[in-house]
């Protein structure tokens, strides 16, 4: 049975029609994604910027070890277990000197190159706490620093407080280039 010139036109609109849906569907369901959930933004001095999100960290390289860090007056606190991406793998590929962590509260910390590469002292960006995950996790996104045995004390930190380092609800960071001081 032949289809008539009718049928063949009727038939081409329909699979206009659903091609078009097909392309334009996943693009209206991405705009209407409103939240992609928990996320710190990675910006360079020149301005261009990422975000990453939680779901996209728990797919990078990622370390899961008890720690607790000792503070400026030499108490020990935070012992718990965490998890959080290392630092070292999430900024391989790109280039910088140092690292300035901003958190929500105001408080900033620039790190040097050296200690977030230091493989004895890996540094993370947890988004884990003995099993609790941020945002539920109140301290949000936190920066910290998981020695083998856990404990990084201020001695063998070299720090006045090895706790500083310990950045709390972290939402930016930002990535330095010595030419850019």
């Amino acid at each position: 049975m032949a289809l008539t010139d009718r049928s063949k036109r009727r038939w081409a609109r329909m699979g206009f029609v659903l091609l078009l849906a097909a392309c334009l569907i996943p693009i209206l369901l991405h705009g209407l994604r409103r939240d992609s959930g928990p996320a710190i933004q990675l910006r360079d001095r020149a301005g261009n910027s990422r975000t990453l999100s939680l779901e996209a960290m728990k797919g990078l390289s990622v370390l899961t070890r008890e720690g607790t860090y000792q503070n400026q007056y030499g108490n020990w606190r935070d012992h718990g277990t965490y998890t959080g991406v290392i630092l070292a793998d999430l900024l391989a590929s790109m280039r910088y000197d140092r690292v300035e962590v901003v958190a929500s509260d105001g408080y900033r910390l620039t790190i040097d190159k050296a200690r977030i590469v230091d493989s004895r002292h890996p540094m993370v960006l947890a988004f884990r706490f003995d099993g609790q995950e941020v945002p539920a996790w109140e301290d949000g996104f936190r920066i910290a620093v998981l020695p083998e045995d856990g404990n990084i004390s201020n001695e063998e930190y070299e720090a006045e407080s090895a706790g500083s380092y310990w950045v709390k609800r972290v939402k930016q960071l930002i990535l330095y280039v010595d030419e850019d001081a």
